[in-house]
């Protein structure tokens, strides 16, 4: 048994191949893909759980954020067929729905109060609803609610919105930044790997082009996020392959803000007889990745599909971020998700705390959220 001091802080493990990567990571160095397939071979995971701790803590300190948000999904319509997903219809098939304009402002509506400071909008690859609809969608919600951010449309849609409607991705960047997009989620990531994306989502763009968007998107200052969907047919070395490209992405744009591990919920999907997510894949894919993707400000533990206790526990394993309130949650809820589909913001502040953590209210941006009886004010 090895033991490195760092002031009072302990580091301890019978793994004699993580000595070395505890030692770059006290001396603040990268590491390689060597190291991050290491990470993911042990058993230590209280020895991997210090070392993102240790990085966590000295980015963050105690603090963590979260943010009181709604989620928005104007249609779940998709012509894509992903085995991953639970989510998306056939136009003509039974739950199949889209949203009027008119809907989707009501849904808006209906979980709003002045708590609120974003709305997250993503939904399926429809056949028939015009570009202008995703323009007109955005305009609308800004006219009502112009206070609040929108991150909408994936990666995925981006590039599809760009093909239907026969305009460059910078274009159509461009024209959803104009109509009141004010960053991007992360989702549609899923693996990069080929080998893994023909089988769970072939009929999505691939890794790299998921990339080139997102290029372009920082490029014209658009905020995003990015995604992992692990647990299904990924092996490690896919894994490593996809926080490094994302890694190398961000040391050249900058954009990123948040790095957000999904879990895979088998449930009603074409894959549901693979197994669900441990708890020790959970939390070493947590703290892998703040580990790794050592220019990502924030590593997010989500919640909805972590479960908020896995997701409390990640705080002390490299997590610096629990998500938001969220109101309603379709995508990962019928894929067999049971969280709730909200949480109130008191709920994750207490949980906050009970971590021994600061909760921090943000807006999208990462500016904190101060909030009185009488007013919310966004520090800029």
């Amino acid at each position: 048994m090895i033991k490195w001091m760092r002031d009072i802080h302990p580091f301890q493990t019978d793994a004699p191949s993580l000595e070395p990567i505890c030692a770059k990571v006290l001396a603040s160095e990268r590491l390689n893909a060597d190291d991050a397939l290491a990470l993911y071979r042990t058993g230590d995971i209280l020895a991997v759980g210090w070392m993102a701790n240790y990085v966590r803590e000295r980015m963050h300190g105690d603090n963590t954020y979260f943010n009181v948000n709604r989620h928005i999904n104007p249609t779940n319509v998709c012509v894509a067929a992903c085995r991953l997903c639970a989510f998306g219809r056939k136009k003509d098939a039974p739950g199949a729905y889209t949203m009027a304009l008119e809907e989707a402002f009501e849904t808006a509506a209906s979980g709003y109060s002045e708590a609120v400071t974003e709305f997250h909008i993503v939904g399926g690859l429809h056949p028939d609803l015009p570009f202008q609809y995703f323009l007109d969608l955005c305009s609308g919600l800004k006219q009502r609610f112009p206070q609040v951010h929108l991150k909408a449309f994936t990666m995925v849609e981006i590039a599809y919105l760009s093909k239907r409607a026969k305009l460059s991705i910078h274009e159509t960047l461009e024209q959803l930044k104009a109509s009141g997009v004010d960053s991007l989620p992360g989702g549609g990531a899923e693996i990069f790997a080929d080998r893994v994306r023909h089988i769970i989502c072939d009929h999505k763009i691939d890794g790299d082009q998921w990339l080139e968007t997102a290029r372009l998107a920082h490029q014209i200052g658009l905020k995003s996020n990015a995604t992992m969907l692990y647990g299904h047919i990924e092996n490690d070395e896919d894994r490593v392959d996809h926080l490094l490209k994302l890694r190398a992405l961000q040391d050249e744009t900058g954009g990123f803000q948040t790095f957000i591990p999904l879990a895979f919920h088998p449930d009603n999907t074409p894959l549901q007889h693979l197994p669900k997510t441990t708890g020790m894949l959970d939390i070493k894919q947590i703290a892998v990745s703040r580990l790794v993707l050592d220019n990502f400000p924030h590593i997010k533990s989500y919640w909805q599909m972590m479960t908020a206790k896995i997701a409390q526990i990640s705080l002390r394993f490299g997590a610096d971020d629990m998500d938001g309130t969220v109101i309603e949650e379709k995508i990962y809820h019928d894929a067999g998700a049971t969280t709730p589909q909200g949480m109130r913001r008191e709920e994750l502040e207490r949980l906050i705390r009970a971590a021994g953590r600061i909760p921090i209210e943000r807006d999208t941006l990462y500016r904190p959220v101060t909030r009185t009886e009488t007013s919310v004010t966004v520090a800029v």
